[in-house]
């Protein structure tokens, strides 16, 4: 028989629920957004009320047993020593309902989930008002396990709220209170445990829950990360997701608050700026390792290591939910003329280059103008480039060695510039960018860039006298956005004519920003038919200007359409270089 790497452990639903209490087992989703549904948990009662089986649970030993302190502001008496690998939302619903602990909703609310049962029909139920008032109903079944409450006084209470306006048979007497002790018992119901040994690693414990649990969320690095932050240090766990809850709704007392038009972030997506800021890493394996305090020569464990590591996780993090540092950092995209997150296809772009921010600010103590220039221009590369997309960690890696050797202010801009250099030459404007304008992408990096580039050339709106940066600007809400892409070349007008393929109507160069009203008016009508129009309520000094800033080649109405679309890729392509030629402008 092969080496196995688990042990088989049998429990109480009693016994799980005090491990949790002292810390034995780490239960982190206790504060994290819920996802159960009430009707669920209502299920997972019934369900054991009924004596069905209802899963095993799957734990992983942290490495330190017998270590007992305590840790964050908890009332955990140890650090616990099995984390929590498959089943948090069963084990969760079982505590929170046992003990009649609040969780978090989905809105970051906290709420208790009240379970009613039914003695006389032995039924459960999610709580509501109805059953509340229903005397024939139990309305919250935590009542029953509090440690005061006794199951005779209980059955005594239940029996004296039934008979108050009725006689109560004998026959049912005995059943309800066979049906009462009977939940009551619930706390002697068998569960079963797999705990997989500390030695091993957590990439194969993700393989193992991958394989045992085909339809449960595959794990990540990150999640082993923020389950390690719950064992070790759980205030910092609590202060990053506390963090994320704010920064997705507008603060309603004007306080300081992280809510941005850039990114409502999660906590792994913020882990990732700290983990680059502190461990100068973009694998979070190999954090991961380094946060477990493990000696990656002798491969043991040492508490003193860990404690240090986590350290250095602390002062990074920090920094990275600094309010005052989260929003100059967003100054840094609108300087790159990206007015909201609706111009950018990757979050994790705004993650890395947030990193690089920091780095820059915290590590080399750059000046804040020169910072702000410097990753203006690196952002409106890595946004049009895609450079983390696709495989984010491992180009983020690179990005990082580079500034390995680096000791100075100067040695950062000067890093950051040669890489922007090296991606941007003169093939890359003439040749590279119109060929990979030529898409029908919806969220193409490079129709993103262009309209940046319209915004920090202060373009007009095509067609219109109002800025493309004013009608971009995420701060106004109206019933239809203030610009729309519009097919300069109609969808139904070119069917009409032959072209039916989405991939040719909907290509990046076929698109222009127009105010709403406009898009409306101009409806199906073949370009020769509308444009002239439109361009008759404007002076030929106006008409030019528009034509250059939004490469419209000379009387492009006219065109042929595949013609046109070659030679407006080449004209975009321009219109970028000269957006980011006005970022260097200083140098």
């Amino acid at each position: 028989m092969p080496d196995v790497v688990f042990k088989k452990v049998d429990y109480t639903l009693k016994k799980l629920v005090e491990d949790i209490d002292i810390g034995e087992i780490g239960l982190p989703d206790i504060q994290r957004p819920f996802v159960w549904s009430s009707s669920k948990v209502r299920d997972l009662f019934d369900s054991m009320y009924r004596g069905y089986p209802i899963g095993y649970f799957l734990f992983w030993e942290n490495g330190f047993p017998g270590e007992h302190k305590v840790i964050g502001t908890g009332q955990k008496q140890k650090t616990p020593r099995l984390l929590i690998v498959d089943g948090q939302q069963r084990l969760a619903s079982l505590y929170t309902v046992t003990k009649a602990v609040p969780i978090v909703s989905k809105d970051f609310r906290h709420a208790r989930i009240r379970i009613a049962f039914n003695p006389i029909e032995e039924r459960f139920e999610v709580t509501n008002p109805v059953i509340e008032s229903d005397v024939k109903w139990i309305s919250d079944i935590s009542e029953i396990w509090k440690p005061e409450m006794s199951s005779y006084t209980f059955i005594n209470k239940f029996f004296h709220r039934l008979g108050a306006n009725r006689e109560i048979a004998d026959e049912k007497r005995t059943k309800i209170a066979n049906s009462i002790t009977r939940l009551e018992k619930l706390l002697d119901y068998p569960l079963t445990a797999l705990e997989i040994s500390s030695s091993v690693d957590e990439d194969r414990v993700a393989e193992i829950f991958v394989r045992i649990n085909s339809k449960g969320t595959p794990l990540n690095q990150a999640d082993f990360i923020l389950t390690l932050m719950s064992v070790f240090w759980d205030d910092g766990r609590k202060q990053l997701e506390e963090f994320c809850r704010q920064a997705k709704k507008p603060p309603v007392d004007n306080h300081p608050s992280p809510y941005n038009h850039y990114l409502t972030p999660s906590p792994d997506q913020l882990l990732r700026p700290s983990v680059a800021l502190g461990f100068r890493r973009a694998r979070l394996e190999h954090v991961y390792s380094l946060l477990r305090g493990k000696d990656l020569q002798t491969r043991q464990f040492s508490v003193e290591q860990r404690e240090k590591q986590f350290d250095t996780l602390r002062e990074a993090q920090d920094c990275v939910l600094n309010i005052q540092n989260w929003h100059d950092f967003f100054k840094v995209l609108k300087r790159a003329g990206y007015q909201s997150g609706k111009l950018i296809s990757s979050e994790m772009t705004i993650a890395y280059t947030y990193a690089m921010w920091l780095i820059g600010k915290m590590d080399y103590c750059v000046d804040p103008y020169y910072l702000r220039e410097v990753m203006a221009r690196w952002f409106f590369m890595v946004a049009l480039k895609g450079r983390y997309t696709g495989s984010p960690e491992s180009r983020m890696e690179q990005d990082l060695a580079l500034l390995r050797a680096i000791d100075t202010a100067e040695g950062f801009v000067k890093v950051l510039d040669q890489q922007i250099n090296a991606i941007f030459t003169r093939d890359y404007w003439e040749v590279t960018l119109p060929n990979e304008l030529e898409t029908a992408a919806a969220r193409s990096t490079g129709q993103f860039a262009f309209y940046a580039a319209l915004c920090l050339l202060d373009a007009n709106v095509l067609y219109s006298k109002m800025k493309v940066s004013e009608l971009l600007d995420p701060t106004i809400k109206s019933k239809k956005k203030a610009l729309e892409r519009h097919h300069l070349f109609p969808r139904q007008y070119l069917q009409k004519i032959g072209t039916r393929e989405k991939h040719l109507i909907n290509q990046t160069a076929n698109y222009a920003l127009v105010e709403w009203s406009d898009n409306i008016a101009i409806s199906d009508k073949a370009p020769k038919d509308y444009v002239p129009q439109i361009e008759a309520k404007f002076t030929g000094e106006e008409l030019q200007k528009m034509y250059t800033l939004h490469a419209l080649p000379e009387r492009w109405y006219e065109m042929e359409y595949t013609t046109f679309l070659n030679e407006r890729r080449k004209l975009m392509a321009d219109i970028i270089r000269r957006g980011f030629m006005k970022l260097k402008e200083n140098i």
